[in-house]
């Protein structure tokens, strides 16, 4: 490449390090969080690609391609890929979600070379034989398997099924038996030749590194694969496309098990909405720690259920909130019922003052402790870039979550839980069941 890369400092955290931007004449963007006092770097490569970037037919191939880059390059076996990493005590892996993937390396800071040059070689130069694919779908099959064996873990797809419905957001990450069982060598490849370009990329790095050393050796390794052509950065996804969803589902998955598992829930915000920070608090005070109305209602006073919870997911132009909880088949209906009447308690009476500086203060810790280690720093960086208009700093973030007031989360409830609600359940139940529990 003759053209030359633009670097800013985009800031200098006291909570943190220096953090510092490049941007390649291919579209490529280098974040990197230098931290002198660590004596280990992660290192990503965050492609801005995922499951809901998939057609119905190739369902399931983005995770398909994780798990098929690990098997081999040009220059390294799937043997040296993870040998060479292992060797120096250092780990890496990859995860794929709706709306991006990333493939991540840990390693003593004297060895990031080394992963800069694994990492980026299993992203740019994988080869994808047919004989891989063919081991892979069976990896992935069974994957499948294990997770249909999670009921706890199925039956939150079973619930953003129900809102989403056939949209890309609603199918499963992994796919299918049927689609992945149908997935060809060139369909994976095709994808991977159109989707996996510099200009969908953002290298992320954070510990006791030197950004320009980091920059040199990302360029020379795209450079070495053929990913020299200029180009611009793939724009973020759009936060004005309206996502199709259904409300008032009831869907039961018949399954012999031992608990029955539920998520009542509905839609939520998208991930750069203006009440985030706000809904945040709300979420931790109804079921985000022991201290929680849920927690406190359904465990500690009546022993109904170990685990019961509340959550969030943000997309790009979308979002979910529910209640999960795991109970005995015959205690569903009174666990339904107290979750309805607590949610639709906080919905008329509001939260108390006490109650919205107990949620911020687990916000806050959330954001300072998830900090604590180089993973989640270079998990920030990539994030940031890939999928937010600003890189907030830990002290932006504690200053929004501060701004918090109770008049904004009592908008938020009266808003959020005014909407109509979707129940998925899992368990050992007869055709039919709670068809009217939601009436």
């Amino acid at each position: 490449m003759t053209s030359r890369a633009q670097t800013q400092t985009l800031s200098d955290d006291p909570l943190g390090g220096t953090v510092r931007r490049t941007v390649l004449p291919n579209g490529l963007r280098i974040l990197t969080e230098a931290i002198p006092a660590m004596r280990s770097v992660s290192f990503g490569v965050w492609v801005g690609i995922g499951s809901r970037d998939e057609t119905p037919t190739l369902s399931g191939v983005s995770h398909f391609l994780e798990h098929l880059l690990f098997k081999g390059t040009k220059r390294r076996s799937a043997l040296d890929i993870s040998a060479q990493i292992e060797a120096v005590g250092g780990e890496t892996n990859a995860f794929t979600a709706k709306e991006y993937t990333c493939y991540y390396a840990r390693v003593l800071d004297a060895d990031l070379p080394l992963a800069i040059d694994v990492v980026c070689d299993l992203v740019t130069d994988s080869v994808l034989t047919e004989a891989d694919v063919e081991t892979e779908r069976g990896v992935i099959l069974e994957e499948i398997a294990m997770h249909d064996d999670e009921p706890g873990d199925e039956v939150h797809d079973v619930f953003t099924e129900a809102v989403y419905g056939n949209h890309p957001l609603g199918r499963q990450i992994s796919g299918s038996v049927p689609t992945i069982s149908a997935l060809t060598r060139k369909q994976i490849d095709g994808f991977y030749r159109r989707r996996y370009r510099p200009e969908t990329m953002v290298i992320a790095a954070a510990g006791n590194l030197d950004h320009a050393k980091v920059v040199k050796a990302v360029r020379a390794a795209f450079d070495r694969a053929g990913w020299s052509d200029t180009a611009v950065p793939t724009a973020r996804r759009s936060r004005t496309a309206k996502v199709p969803t259904r409300s008032g589902q009831v869907v039961v998955r018949n399954k012999d098990t031992e608990q029955a598992h539920l998520v009542l829930g509905c839609t939520g915000y998208p991930r750069q909405h203006d009440d985030r920070f706000a809904l945040g608090a709300l979420n931790n005070v109804l079921g985000g720690g022991m201290s929680s109305r849920l927690f406190q209602q359904i465990r500690e006073q009546r022993g109904l259920a170990y685990s019961v919870y509340s959550f969030t997911s943000q997309y790009s132009d979308s979002g979910l909130f529910g209640v999960y909880a795991g109970c005995a088949p015959g205690k569903v209906e009174e666990v339904l019922a107290i979750t309805r009447e607590e949610l639709a308690r906080v919905a008329s009476d509001g939260l108390t003052a006490e109650e919205v500086e107990r949620g911020k203060g687990m916000l806050k810790g959330a954001v300072v402790l998830g900090l604590e280690d180089t993973g989640s720093r270079m998990s920030r960086l990539g994030k940031g870039e890939l999928l937010y208009d600003e890189l907030l700093t830990v002290d932006d973030v504690l200053r929004r979550v501060d701004a918090v007031t109770p008049e904004q989360v009592r908008r938020v409830t009266e808003e959020l839980l005014a909407r109509p609600m979707s129940l998925a359940l899992i368990g050992d139940f007869d055709d039919g069941a709670f068809a009217d529990a939601l009436g």
